[in-house]
C-alpha cells in the first residue's frame, strides 16, 4: 500500500509524478496531481474497508432474508480475503463487523485466529477486539482455546491496568479448568494489589473461577478475608459476591468465615458496613433514588442469611441490623422494595425472633397493596413459603389475599388461590370456602380441576358437618362442571354412602341439578345417577325432609324419563351413560312398577356400537329374565363405605399445626379403582388392559378410540422395555356388585374381605422386607417400605414416601407408575400435592404378582420447584427376591 505524503515533503515523488518539470505547473496543480495519483494506486491495490455502522445500516435496510443473506455473505467474503492477505492496518475494523455479523446468528469461526494476533497487539485498542472477539467466538472445545493461555498471562503481568482489566475479565468468561488451574495464581497475585480496580477485577475473576474449578477455593481464601474491610464499594461489593458463592458450596468454608477468623470475624463487620449504609447521609456516588448503594445492601443481606442459617448465636448477632432495615428503609421506590424483600428473606431464613417475623410478614402484605404486579406476585410467592413457619401472621392479611383472587394477572391468581387453601382452618372453614367457591365459578378452566379437588380437600379436613359438607361438594361439582377430577367423584360419592341421616337430602338435591342440562356437568351427572340409582326409594316413598327447600313430587314414569334422555343424549360421555344404565338397573329394585320399561330401555343397549355399552346390555337384559330370580339380590343397596378418604395433611395440615390422627396414620385402606387424584395418570396409563387399575369414570366429552390409542402409546413410552404381551387373566364379565368408581362396596365387619385383611397398616398382620430408595435427586427423595401381608402371598404393598430436603416448597407433585400385563396394580390417593420444606408426601401402591415373577416398575415424577416444572423418570428392577415368591 503506497504510503500517505505530507503536503509539504515533495522530496520524494512516486512513479506516476515522475514526469519532467514543467514551469507552467504551479505548487497547487502538483499537489493535486500527487493526491490523486496516490488515491488512484491505493485503491487499486487494497481499499478501504466498510465501516461497522455503514455494514449495520446496509444490513438493516434488508428488506428479506434472502438480500441479509447477500450482504452478510459479500461482507464475509471481503473479510476472508483480508485476513488471507495478513493485513494489519484493517485488521481490527473487520474483526468488529464480524463479532456483529456472528450476533446476528452467522458463522464467524474463522475469524478465531485473528483474534488472537489482536490480543498479542500492543495496542488497547486492538487488544479490546481481540479479548471480546475471544470471549465471543472460542470456547473450551477448540483447539486455539489453548493458545490463549500464554497471552493472559502476559496481559496479566502488564503495567497497564486496563490491560489487566481485559484480561480478568476474559479468563473469567472463557476460563476452562486446565486454564482455571494454570493462571489461579495469577489471579491470586493480583486479589492483593494496591489498585482497587484491578482488585476488584480479580475478584470477580476468582469467582468465576470458583464455580468452574470449586478445589481451588482454598487458594483465594486468605485473600478474600482482607476484601470484606474495604473502603471502596466496587471492591467490597465484588467481595461479599466471592464470600456468599464460597458458602454455599463449602460448609467447611462456611464455618471458617463464621467462627476462625478470629478478631475479624464476617458478621460484626458485615454489621457495620450496613449500619453505615443505612445511617449514611446522601452520597451522590453511590445514591440510587435517594437509597445509599442498594446493590451492596442486597448483597450483604444476602450473606447474612446463609451465615445465620440454623446458627442461632449467628442469628442473634443481626437481629438488630435486620429490625432497622425493615423500618429505616424508603419504601416508595422499587429500589427500596427491593432491600425490604431480600430483608424479608433473611429474617425467614435465620434464627430470628418472633416479632421481627410479624415485621417481616407485615411488610410482605404491604407488598400486596403495591400497584406493581411484580411486586405483588413476590409477595404472594414469599408467603406462601413464610406460611408454613408463623400462619397466624399471615392470617392476618387473609382478606388482601382473598382480594388477589380478582387480580387480572393469571400468575398473581394462582399464587393467590395456592395461599388460600394454605390458610384455611377449622375457624375460618366457611368463610374461606364462600370466597373460594366464587373464585371458582368464575374461574378460567386451568385453574378449575386444582381448585376444587383442594376445596374438596379442605372440606374433608375441616367441614364443620355432613350437611354443610355434602352442601360444599355439590357447589364444586356445579362450578367446576366438566373440569372436575375423578378424585372428587369418589369422595362425593363415599360421603353421601357413609352419611345415612342425609341421604335423604343428597337425593333430592341431585334430582334438581339432574332435571337441569348436565351436559357442561358430566360428573355431577355420574354423582346424581349413582345416588339416585341406590337411594331411589326414598327419593320416591321417603318421608319428605324437614331442611329441604322444595318437595319433590314425582312419578316413577318422570324419573325413568330424565334417564332416557340421558341415555339417549349424544353429548353424554360414554363414562355417564355407564353410570345411568346401571343405576337405571338398580332402580328396577327401587320401584314398585315400572319393570318393563326398564327392561325395554336395557335391552336396546344390547346392540350399541360402544363395546362397554353392548356388553353391559345384554348382561343386565339377562338380569330380566334367566337371572331374574337373582337381580333384587344382586342389586340390593349397597352398605355404608366407611373408609378412610385422602387427607390433605400436606398444604393444610402441616399450615395448621394438627397432627394427624393416629387411627389415619395406621389405616389405609382406600379404593381399589381410585388411583391418583390427577387427570395426568389417566392421560399416561389409559386403559386397564396393561396391569393398572383405572377409574370407570372421566370427565373427557371426547373420548374416542383413536384418544384410547394415544394413551397406550403413552404407556408404552413410559414402560419402555417391559414385558407387555403376556396376556392378562380375564375377570367374570358379568358384576355381581354393581360397579362404580369409588371405593369397593363391601362390609368392614367382613373379617373374610380381601382389602380389609390385606390393607389395614397393622404391623401384626403385615411382613416388613427392607426399603428401597428410587430417587435421590434435586433435594427430592423417594422411598419405598415394602410390606407383605401374611394372608395374601400374591399382594406386595408398597409405601411411597416422597420427602423435601430442600428449603423451597415443592407445588404440583404427582407420582406415577406402571407394571407388565403379568402384575395388576393399584394406587391409592396421594396425602398431597404439595410437599413443603422439609415435609414429606405418602403414597400406598397394591401390586399383585400372580405368575411370581420378577417385579420390573417404571416411575414418572413431575412437580414444580424454585427453577420451574421438573420430571424425572427412573425405572426399578431391584426388588427383593422375597416380592415374586
Amino acid at each position: 500500500m503506497w504510503p500517505y505524503y505530507d503536503a509539504e515533503d515533495w522530496s520524494v515523488l512516486p512513479p506516476e509524478l515522475n514526469r519532467r518539470f514543467n514551469p507552467a505547473f504551479n505548487m497547487a496543480s502538483i499537489k493535486q496531481a500527487f493526491n490523486e495519483a496516490v488515491e488512484r494506486v491505493s485503491t487499486v491495490r487494497m481499499p478501504v474497508p466498510t465501516r461497522l455502522r455503514d455494514l449495520i445500516r446496509q444490513i438493516r435496510a434488508a428488506r428479506t432474508a434472502a438480500e441479509e443473506r447477500t450482504v452478510v455473505n459479500k461482507e464475509c467474503a471481503y473479510i476472508r480475503s483480508t485476513f488471507r492477505e495478513e493485513d494489519s492496518v484493517w485488521r481490527c475494523r473487520n474483526i468488529a463487523k464480524l463479532l456483529y455479523i456472528h450476533m446476528l446468528g452467522y458463522p464467524a469461526h474463522f475469524g478465531q485466529l485473528e483474534c488472537l494476533k489482536l490480543i498479542a497487539s500492543p495496542k488497547f485498542t486492538d487488544k479490546r477486539i481481540g479479548y471480546l472477539g475471544a470471549m465471543l467466538l472460542l470456547d473450551e472445545r477448540q483447539d486455539v482455546h489453548l493458545l490463549i493461555t500464554n497471552c493472559l498471562k502476559n496481559d496479566l503481568n502488564s503495567s497497564t491496568q486496563f490491560v489487566i482489566g481485559l484480561a480478568l475479565c476474559t479468563l473469567g468468561a472463557i476460563a476452562s479448568p486446565e486454564m482455571a488451574r494454570d493462571l489461579a495464581s495469577e489471579v491470586e497475585r493480583l486479589m492483593k494489589s494496591p489498585n482497587a480496580y484491578i482488585r476488584k477485577k480479580a475478584a470477580l475473576c476468582a469467582f468465576r473461577i470458583i464455580r468452574r474449578v470449586p478445589e481451588l477455593m482454598e487458594m483465594f481464601l486468605p485473600a478474600t478475608r482482607s476484601l470484606i474491610t474495604e473502603k471502596n464499594h466496587g471492591v467490597l461489593i465484588t467481595g461479599v459476591t466471592l464470600i456468599t458463592e464460597m458458602c454455599e458450596n463449602s460448609v467447611d468454608t462456611l464455618n471458617h468465615f463464621k467462627k476462625e477468623c478470629g478478631h475479624r470475624e464476617i458478621v460484626p463487620n458485615l454489621v457495620r458496613i450496613l449500619k453505615n449504609l443505612i445511617l449514611a447521609g446522601y452520597s451522590p456516588e453511590h445514591d440510587v433514588s435517594g437509597v445509599s448503594d442498594p446493590f451492596l445492601q442486597v448483597k450483604i443481606l444476602r450473606l447474612l442469611r446463609i451465615l445465620g442459617r440454623n446458627d442461632v448465636d449467628t442469628s442473634e448477632a443481626m437481629n438488630d441490623i435486620l429490625a432497622q432495615v425493615a423500618t429505616n428503609t424508603e419504601t416508595t421506590k422499587n429500589v427500596g422494595n427491593t432491600i425490604l424483600y431480600e430483608t424479608v428473606l433473611s429474617i425467614m431464613d435465620i434464627k430470628s425472633e418472633s416479632g421481627l417475623r410479624v415485621l417481616a410478614v407485615n411488610i410482605l402484605g404491604r407488598f400486596l397493596l403495591n400497584n406493581d404486579k411484580n411486586i405483588r406476585y413476590v409477595a404472594l410467592n414469599t408467603l406462601l413459603k413464610t406460611v408454613y413457619m408463623d400462619t397466624s401472621a399471615v392470617q392476618r392479611h387473609r382478606s388482601t389475599i382473598l382480594e388477589c383472587l380478582k387480580d387480572p394477572d393469571v400468575s398473581i391468581r394462582r399464587r393467590a388461590m395456592e395461599l388460600s387453601f394454605a390458610l384455611v382452618n377449622t375457624n375460618n372453614i366457611r368463610n374461606m370456602m364462600k370466597e373460594l367457591l366464587l373464585f371458582l365459578e368464575r374461574a378460567d378452566p386451568e385453574f378449575k380441576a386444582q381448585c376444587s379437588s383442594n376445596i374438596v380437600m379442605s372440606a374433608e379436613r375441616f367441614a364443620p358437618n355432613k350437611r354443610w359438607h355434602l352442601e360444599t361438594l355439590f357447589k364444586v361439582l356445579v362450578a367446576a362442571g366438566n373440569y372436575v377430577r375423578d378424585d372428587v367423584v369418589a369422595c362425593t360419592i363415599q360421603l353421601i354412602s357413609e352419611t345415612q341421616l342425609q341421604q335423604g337430602y343428597a337425593v333430592g338435591a341431585l334430582w334438581r341439578a339432574l332435571e337441569k342440562d348436565t351436559s357442561d356437568k358430566q360428573p355431577l351427572a355420574q354423582v346424581a345417577t349413582w345416588c339416585i340409582g341406590e337411594y331411589g326409594d326414598l327419593l320416591l316413598y321417603g318421608p319428605p325432609s324437614e331442611e329441604a327447600e322444595t318437595p319433590v313430587n314425582l312419578t316413577e314414569d318422570e324419573v325413568i324419563d330424565v334417564y332416557q334422555r340421558l341415555l339417549w343424549s349424544p353429548q353424554n360421555t360414554v363414562v355417564t351413560k355407564q353410570y345411568t344404565l346401571l343405576s337405571l338397573t338398580k332402580l328396577s329394585t327401587r320401584f314398585q312398577k315400572g319393570h318393563e320399561k326398564i327392561r325395554q330401555i336395557i335391552d336396546t343397549f344390547g346392540s350399541n356400537l360402544h363395546i362397554e355399552l353392548q356388553q353391559r346390555g345384554i348382561e343386565f337384559s339377562q338380569l330380566f329374565r334367566k337371572y331374574d330370580h337373582l337381580r333384587p339380590a344382586l342389586l340390593e343397596r349397597m352398605p355404608p363405605m366407611e373408609t378412610a378418604r385422602p387427607q390433605a395433611n400436606g398444604i393444610i395440615g402441616l399450615v395448621n399445626g394438627e397432627p394427624e390422627p393416629e387411627d389415619e396414620k395406621s389405616t389405609i385402606l382406600e379404593s381399589a379403582t381410585t388411583t391418583s387424584d390427577s387427570s395426568a395418570l389417566l392421560d399416561l396409563l389409559g386403559t386397564t388392559d396393561v396391569g393398572v387399575t383405572m377409574p370407570a369414570a372421566t370427565t373427557n366429552k371426547n373420548s374416542s378410540p383413536s384418544s384410547t390409542t394415544a394413551h397406550n402409546n403413552d404407556l408404552l413410552d413410559l414402560l419402555g422395555s417391559l414385558d407387555l404381551n403376556t396376556p392378562t387373566p380375564v375377570a367374570p364379565t358379568l358384576p355381581l356388585q354393581p360397579q362404580t368408581p369409588t371405593t369397593p362396596m363391601f362390609s368392614p365387619t367382613n373379617n373374610s374381605n380381601f382389602l380389609v385383611d390385606g390393607l389395614l397398616n397393622t404391623p401384626s398382620v403385615q411382613n416388613e422386607l427392607p426399603n428401597m430408595v428410587v430417587l435421590d435427586k434435586s433435594g427430592l427423595k423417594i422411598t419405598f417400605k415394602l410390606e407383605r401381608p401374611p394372608d395374601i402371598p400374591d399382594l406386595l404393598v408398597i409405601n411411597m414416601l416422597a420427602q423435601n430436603s430442600g428449603s423451597t416448597i415443592l407445588t404440583d407433585f404427582l407420582f406415577q407408575a406402571a407394571v407388565p400385563r403379568t402384575f395388576q396394580l393399584q394406587m391409592l390417593s396421594p396425602s398431597s400435592t404439595v410437599i413443603p420444606p422439609s415435609g414429606q408426601v405418602t403414597q400406598v401402591l397394591r401390586v399383585t404378582n400372580m405368575n411370581r415373577t420378577s417385579l420390573r416398575m417404571r416411575l414418572r415424577i413431575s412437580y414444580t420447584g424454585p427453577t420451574g416444572p421438573v420430571l424425572e423418570q427412573t425405572e426399578v428392577n431391584n426388588f427383593p427376591v422375597s416380592t415374586s415368591q
